[in-house]
């Protein structure tokens, strides 16, 4: 795949191969992994603006970052309230973050039904102040929305004119309508023509699990860069695989485990690693009795075990 540098603001990424916000699953340490693994760009979970208001402590949590991460720190925010998302990204919360994303493309109903998410493509007006809020920090802002609410009826481009008129430094499109949620296929030409549109960086985003999906997604829509969600869930070392860096899964899997517990606490890591390290077994002979196993396991040290005992490359 063709690796380069993105540049936002005086700031340039390693490279153009970024994680994407994954509710859930991108905390602290899964996304220094990933950036340990070659992922140019990792951005925190979804975060309520308001909830950061709020001085919300669950809100505020998710904004954990390891001490040694050195890539560009970057946090997506959610909200539909232009004054939320101003304090929001002038709070001490989010002080420490480099570049300030927008969500303006989940689908999930409670988001949508709350003029939030992608609910925003329908409501251009209401998307430019949520972006002139946030450029009020002073700090780099990008936009992660999709083509659409329905088929057939997309805003891409207008939308993506919008964004950089109004300050974003950079997009990323999910070349998906919201009625798709994350299944059916992307559509490479609406990613094209917001690229077409506008001249900051564009970022590609659906359906990438392997090295020919994230050159494919690439070649077939000129961005700039493209991001990866799910496919990091079941394989963070994807990332490797595209920037031909070298790893080795099951110390990959070791040091999550380890680090998860260190900063979250061993009930949080055992019940979080249970679950990721299933998603790692994907393809894998025997998936299912392993599954099992893990999902009996009582602490981190019984998954440590389980991992151990299986031949990963």
């Amino acid at each position: 795949m063709r690796l380069s540098k993105i540049k936002l603001g005086g700031l340039y990424t390693p490279n153009n191969v970024f994680l994407a916000p994954l509710a859930g699953y991108t905390n602290a340490v899964f996304r220094q992994i990933c950036f340990n693994l070659g992922a140019g760009l990792t951005f925190t979970e979804m975060i309520s603006a308001k909830g950061l208001c709020y001085n919300s402590a669950a809100t505020a949590d998710l904004l954990k970052l390891t001490p040694q991460y050195s890539g560009i720190k970057a946090c997506q925010i959610f909200g539909s309230e232009p004054e939320f998302i101003k304090r929001a990204v002038n709070s001490s919360y989010l002080a420490p973050f480099d570049l300030i994303d927008i969500n303006m493309g989940c689908p999930v109903p409670k988001i949508f039904k709350n003029g939030e998410g992608s609910a925003l493509l329908a409501n251009i007006k209401l998307a430019s102040q949520i972006i002139t809020a946030a450029k009020s920090s002073n700090k780099l802002v990008s936009v992660k929305f999709r083509t659409g609410i329905t088929p057939n009826n997309y805003v891409t481009a207008d939308f993506a004119k919008m964004c950089q008129d109004y300050g974003a430094d950079m997009i990323c499109v999910h070349g998906r309508v919201r009625t798709q949620i994350y299944s059916g296929e992307v559509n490479y030409d609406e990613i094209s023509k917001a690229k077409a549109s506008v001249s900051i960086p564009v970022i590609a985003n659906g359906g990438v699990f392997s090295v020919a999906d994230a050159e494919n997604l690439l070649n077939k829509t000129g961005a700039d860069g493209v991001m990866i969600a799910r496919g990091a869930m079941y394989a963070p070392w994807l990332f490797a695989q595209i920037t031909n860096a070298e790893y080795n899964k099951k110390s990959v899997i070791l040091n999550q485990i380890r680090d998860t517990a260190a900063t979250y606490g061993e009930r949080f890591a055992t019940v979080f690693m249970r679950k990721m390290t299933a998603f790692y077994l994907k393809g894998k002979s025997g998936a299912a009795q392993i599954r099992n196993e893990l999902f009996a396991a009582k602490n981190t040290d019984e998954v440590i075990n389980i991992v151990n005992s299986i031949k990963w490359n």
